[in-house]
């Protein structure tokens, strides 16, 4: 998920493009309401031109001529699968192999020290290229022979499929080590030529499945010893955030870390957490 940018946050409103499917402020203000009920995510002001260039490619599938419409359908089906593309359609997916990097070294170290079968929750999959990085890095520092599992959860399902694909282009491969790519990739050839695809034996270390951060009831199973949820809160409002983040507690083995975003301080929201390190934290001690 992308970082927000401050000053954009700040800056006049670009004049409206032109448009061929009905959308006022009224249809953005409900849309922001909507939105923000179902997936916790806060859309600023600004975004209405974001909001209207994602939805209205929908709005003419479905041949329709205004948002007021398809809100008023979305509104009087709850239960519609409709509500999944609404949703996907207004997440954002900005990611790569090794981002933030400073990170996988710590981790390595941390997975080294631990004892019985190494497990990370990698809370914002996308499509795949931070839960890759991390299972990359658990096969680098534990060997061929360890288990490890990373399990990778989204809210955006279309991002999610493309990740359990695990192909990609090698412009975006091509940035990793030679030693890496040998190790964790296919190259493709033919009609595949221009990608890679990610080895089986490294898929097989990571578990994808669809979760809303929101939601009443999380279907994730034991602990980990350690959680990613980087650049995620930043969509959320302080309230969403500390909620989250009391959640997390329980599903971390003890000593194990929680890694966010080079823009977030989880300090600031709750005392749930410590800092560890470069925007790293393990639980807080409250005896």
């Amino acid at each position: 998920m992308a970082e927000l940018n401050d000053k954009s946050a700040i800056s006049p409103s670009p004049p409206p493009l032109s448009r061929d499917v009905q959308f006022s402020d009224a249809d953005f203000s409900r849309i922001r309401q909507l939105i923000y009920r179902r997936a916790g995510i806060v859309l600023a002001e600004h975004k209405i031109e974001m909001v209207y260039g994602r939805l209205a490619r929908r709005l003419r599938q479905l041949g329709l001529a205004s948002f007021r419409d398809y809100i008023d359908r979305l509104e009087l089906n709850p239960g519609s699968p409709e509500w999944e593309t609404f949703t996907n359609s207004l997440t954002t997916n900005l990611t790569s192999f090794f981002r933030e990097n400073h990170h996988f070294p710590l981790l390595g170290e941390h997975v080294a020290s631990r004892s019985g079968r190494v497990r990370i929750w990698c809370t914002a999959a996308s499509t795949g290229e931070e839960p890759y990085s991390i299972a990359m890095t658990l096969m680098e520092t534990l060997g061929s022979r360890a288990e490890p599992e990373v399990l990778a959860t989204d809210i955006d399902t279309d991002a999610l499929f493309k990740a359990e694909q695990g192909i990609y282009p090698m412009v975006d491969v091509g940035k990793l080590s030679e030693t890496r790519i040998k190790r964790f990739f296919l190259k493709g050839a033919g009609d595949h030529s221009g990608f890679a695809r990610i080895r089986p034996e490294l898929a097989a270390r990571v578990v994808f499945q669809p979760l809303n951060l929101i939601a009443d009831n999380w279907a994730v199973q034991g602990q980990f010893d350690a959680i990613f949820c980087r650049n995620v809160m930043i969509y959320f409002d302080k309230a969403t955030q500390v909620r989250i983040l009391e959640r997390f507690v329980p599903f971390l083995k003890p000593g194990g870390l929680l890694f966010a975003g080079h823009s977030e301080s989880f300090s600031y929201i709750s005392d749930c957490f410590k800092l560890r390190g470069q925007t790293v934290y393990t639980v807080a001690d409250k005896s």
